[in-house]
């Protein structure tokens, strides 16, 4: 059986090659993007009651738990029994829409608030997610970081994806997001956990771009 804890080991140049991306990336977008992230929070406050900030457990490198930054596109303390109950139902391959770029999002969530849904569609939801990789957390770049209770249908090889950290981007949303099925996902996860470098970081960054600018797949 694979072992995430037997891939530990001190940090490469490569690895400290990303962190140093990472920290020239997120300080200025973070002051940069400030007037907008500040436009967002009002924007919930006024929607919705609740935080405009959520926070939510998500497993990081090596498995380590982390508290993942979003802002709240869900009504506040929404009963995640949906969102369970569709993740069982994508592992099993049933698809959750009849949108054709997300056949796998729940595009017709309930709970999801008015600014919520726009927040999606923008992909702006993620944004907060840059002070997690300025923390260490997570990356600019790498697979999307699962929610603990997703790790109950991974396979065993499917834990390899955690020798990396956590990203806001990778392959998976520059290859298909909202069309892919889990079990897809979980392959490209693993793809790039093995084989990644700063050129394929630098080159997944700059497809994010017009990915998100398009809006396939962000529901």
């Amino acid at each position: 059986m694979w072992s995430h804890k037997a891939a530990r080991r001190k940090a490469s140049p490569r690895e400290l090659g990303k962190r140093a991306l990472d920290i020239a990336i997120s300080i200025p977008a973070i002051l940069v993007l400030a007037p907008i992230l500040m436009a967002v929070w009002v924007a919930i406050r006024l929607d919705s009651p609740g935080p405009a900030i959520f926070r939510q457990r998500r497993i990081g490198r090596y498995e380590k738990p982390f508290d993942c930054f979003k802002f709240r596109t869900l009504c506040h303390n929404a009963d995640d029994t949906v969102h369970r109950n569709a993740i069982r139902r994508a592992f099993a391959k049933q698809l959750l829409s009849n949108d054709p770029d997300a056949p796998y999002k729940l595009t017709d969530d309930p709970r999801v608030t008015r600014v919520g849904r726009w927040l999606r569609r923008a992909s702006l939801d993620e944004l907060p997610q840059l002070f997690n990789v300025l923390r260490g957390e997570m990356s600019i770049v790498g697979p999307r970081p699962a929610i603990p209770y997703e790790l109950e249908y991974f396979r065993d090889w499917h834990h390899r994806r955690h020798i990396v950290k956590p990203g806001i981007t990778g392959l998976c949303q520059v290859r298909g997001r909202g069309r892919l099925c889990p079990e897809a996902m979980l392959e490209m996860d693993v793809e790039y956990a093995m084989n990644w470098t700063l050129w394929t970081d630098l080159k997944l960054i700059a497809l994010t771009f017009p990915v998100v600018l398009r809006g396939h797949g962000a529901r």
